[in-house]
């Protein structure tokens, strides 16, 4: 009787140890087989790394297809601090190079991150002074491409277009009422590091940046031209607080021109007040309708 007890005893443990591994068996099997992509994502996660590569702002076209809105490539600092071997050096060649502090240029090298951007004193260098970066060598100190935004007429049709800010984001205008639109989507050169950021000896991968989309307006540009050049004579014969003028095709409504004085250049909008930034007068002034109402003049007659 008692043996038989512990026989039954083996026999219900040797059920359950054989189930357990049973269960272990399949769980891997599953893992290996079925759940394999998520988990690869997750040791992707930990071992890959992006440098960003921003994308092409969408440009903006009148309607003859003239560029009233370009972008310039320029280069951008970006660090991996663990990367950086001899951190004092540079952080010293790059406080020189950028013209700034060591302290301050030791806060972004020194950083506890994986990737580090120098910003402000890092975006948008230069062509001579991202050679000099590029001449030093150093690992961990990379210069990603970075697209600016210019406009290649100046102050022409200013306040209607709008600017963009260092992040290549719309803050005014068409750059703003459309941003969703022209803004591309960023790519990036993916590498592979270690646990402590040491680079692996694997292939880099690069993700190709896509480009935002493209704005054509109704804007005449020749149109346009003459409306600025009127402008100016008006403000250097009166001298008024403030002049305007609007050209529309009557048979359609499109607007073939626009243009109000005091205007700014958007390639350097930060030498601007706000106030001269935010006024685009020929929709956002009130004025007295003068000679327009004229037309209406005829019925109130005939009536």
């Amino acid at each position: 009787m008692f043996l038989k007890k512990i026989d039954e005893r083996i026999k219900v443990t040797f059920l359950i140890i054989l189930i357990l591994l049973l269960t272990i068996i399949f769980r891997v099997f599953y893992i290996q087989v079925f759940d394999y992509k998520k988990l690869n994502n997750y040791a992707k996660d930990l071992w890959s790394r992006d440098l960003p590569i921003e994308a092409d702002r969408g440009k903006i076209y009148d309607r003859n297809g003239v560029v009233l809105a370009d972008n310039l490539t320029t280069t951008s600092l970006v660090l991996i601090p663990n990367q950086i071997k001899n951190k004092k050096e540079v952080t010293l060649k790059l406080s020189e190079i950028l013209n700034v502090s060591y302290d301050e240029m030791k806060k972004h090298v020194y950083k506890k991150t994986s990737i580090e951007r120098v910003h402000p004193e890092g975006r948008r260098l230069p062509y001579e002074i991202a050679e000099k970066i590029s001449s030093l060598d150093f690992e961990g100190v990379y210069l990603v491409k970075e697209a600016k935004r210019y406009y290649p007429y100046g102050n022409l049709l200013s306040h209607s277009l709008g600017y963009v800010g260092i992040d290549n984001q719309g803050l005014s205008g068409l750059e703003l009422q459309y941003d969703k639109y022209l803004t591309g989507k960023s790519g990036a050169i993916k590498y592979f590091s270690d646990s402590k950021g040491n680079k692996l000896n694997l292939t880099d991968v690069y993700v190709e940046p896509q480009a935002g989309m493209n704005l054509t307006l109704t804007i005449d540009i020749n149109i346009q031209k003459s409306i600025e050049r009127e402008l100016d004579n008006i403000i250097d014969m009166f001298s008024p607080d403030m002049a305007l003028a609007v050209v529309m095709d009557p048979n359609t409504g499109e607007i073939l021109g626009m243009g109000s004085r005091p205007d700014y250049d958007p390639n350097n909008y930060k030498n601007y007040t706000q106030e001269v930034l935010s006024r685009n007068l020929p929709i956002w002034a009130s004025y007295e309708p003068g000679s327009t109402f004229k037309v209406v003049t005829p019925i109130f007659s005939y009536i």
